[in-house]
């Protein structure tokens, strides 16, 4: 689905998203994947707050699955994809990739869907037809 490059975000291990061997604790990987997203939709004109605030909908993580490769260490500097590969009626898949900046070696693969829903009930909701055409431009 994707046709452009995908988007990246840099991020930097601080001690606080480390474990006592100063390698990066597991579920920390997933803030790091979560801000790429929030970045990508930022840039792509969607301001989460506003939008829940605008129309009620929320976004929510419904599936996630990820790969672990290398570690991330204290002081590495990454740079964490987000690719959309997937729209649905009522959801989002994205492929995203965590790399050290320095090498460009691939650390963690993530792949997730997002689903939009009524803040109000939880149920799914459509995504609406101008947040689908800001997201796929």
């Amino acid at each position: 689905m994707s046709t452009n490059a995908p988007f990246s975000w840099p991020v930097r291990v601080y001690y606080e998203d480390t474990d006592a061997g100063g390698v990066v604790y597991h579920a920390n990987y997933l803030r790091f994947f979560e801000r790429a997203r929030t970045e990508w939709l930022r840039a792509k004109g969607i301001n989460q707050s506003q939008f829940a605030a605008a129309t009620g909908f929320l976004f929510v993580l419904s599936e996630v699955s990820v790969s672990f490769r290398r570690p991330a260490r204290l002081d590495d500097e990454l740079s964490v994809s987000c690719d959309l590969i997937e729209a649905r009626a009522a959801s989002l898949r994205f492929q995203q990739k965590l790399v050290r900046s320095s090498d460009q070696e691939q650390l963690v693969q993530l792949e997730c869907r997002v689903a939009l829903i009524d803040a109000a009930s939880f149920k799914p909701a459509v995504l609406p037809a101008f947040l689908k055409e800001s997201l796929l431009a």
